[in-house]
């Protein structure tokens, strides 16, 4: 006797109740819902690490955010409110773009210098291995040094090579060498420009550092096992992988110096030479009234420079990301 069809038959409605308990043939999960059906739940995580970002936020937008906002509304108003392009009109006066001048060139001649002095010491650093005593030290000493500034600093230069200072008694009582012979300089502009590189080199070697750390000693083999030599290495790998870091680094000093304003102050008291000091003048000055919105219309003007420093340093550090 022929057998009937019963086993397909039943193999059949096996695989239809699976697929209606289950979606798909096999146990297979269906695919979640999509479009306007679909749900979704904020994670945990997501939650909580919004809820940590939030004092930070308040802070930027109640120390960085209002406070730009300020600067900007008052560059193009009086002193009563009245809208006015007079404070900006007088960013053309020659005192004005001299003190911009002096400004990009103390920051551009201090991020220079500080970026070569600084590469130098990472490169001395390199050798040494990250665990020792001596790079934890340098390491340690370029944290704190990065963020020394202000008073503190303009009182160490002013004890040490000040007019009356211990390294100036010294020469000219010991070797009959005066420093300051042709003029008080530590009190003028080219003054402030060994009090910028004290914090100029640290702030090197902590940016550039790590980017010397990401060179791989497989592409040093590399060079080596083609015949190359050591000098072949750093001219045609390193230096091409290192150059976005290094322009990222100098644009970083470039912006720190730009935006100092302690150490100047202390230093140059009765001068304003660059642009924080003349907004400062603006604010303060007892013999020229009426120029507060002034200092309104030159923080603008060292915003615009901010901001495009700040715009080729993210440029930099996008090609730099590359290597890291």
């Amino acid at each position: 006797m022929r057998p009937g069809p019963a086993p397909l038959a039943d193999a059949v409605t096996s695989t239809a109740g699976r697929r209606g308990a289950e979606g798909t043939p096999s146990g297979v999960p269906s695919p979640a819902p999509t479009g306007r059906h679909a749900r979704t739940r904020p994670r945990p995580g997501a939650l909580r690490a919004a809820a940590g970002l939030a004092p930070f936020a308040v802070y930027l937008l109640i120390f960085l955010a209002a406070p730009t906002v300020i600067a900007v509304a008052t560059g193009f108003t009086t002193a009563d409110g009245t809208p006015t392009m007079a404070n900006i009109t007088a960013l053309a006066d020659p005192v004005i773009i001299a003190t911009f001048t002096n400004s990009l060139w103390l920051s551009a001649l201090t991020a220079v210098l500080g970026a070569l002095i600084g590469a130098a010491v990472c490169l001395s650093l390199l050798a040494l291995p990250e665990d020792g005593a001596v790079r934890r030290s340098v390491d340690a000493a370029s944290g704190v040094l990065a963020q020394f500034g202000g008073v503190m600093l303009a009182f160490a230069f002013i004890a040490t090579i000040g007019i009356q200072g211990l390294i100036t008694v010294g020469l000219r009582d010991g070797f009959g060498i005066d420093i300051f012979a042709d003029g008080t300089w530590i009190y003028e502009l080219p003054g402030l420009i060994l009090p910028y590189l004290y914090f100029q080199v640290p702030l090197m070697v902590i940016t550039f550092m790590p980017a010397l750390g990401a060179l791989r000693q497989t592409w040093v083999e590399a060079v080596l096992t083609l015949g190359g030599t050591t000098g072949v290495f750093w001219r045609r790998v390193a230096l091409p992988v290192l150059a976005p870091s290094f322009l990222a680094s100098t644009l970083l000093l470039f912006a720190n110096a730009f935006s100092s304003y302690a150490t100047a102050a202390a230093l140059s008291s009765q001068g304003s030479a660059i642009v924080p000091l003349q907004i400062r003048a603006a604010l303060t000055s007892e013999t020229v009234l009426g120029r507060e919105n002034l200092a309104g219309a030159l923080a603008l003007g060292m915003l615009a420079v901010m901001a495009v420093v700040m715009s080729l340093y993210a440029l930099m550090q996008r090609r730099a990301s590359r290597w890291q």
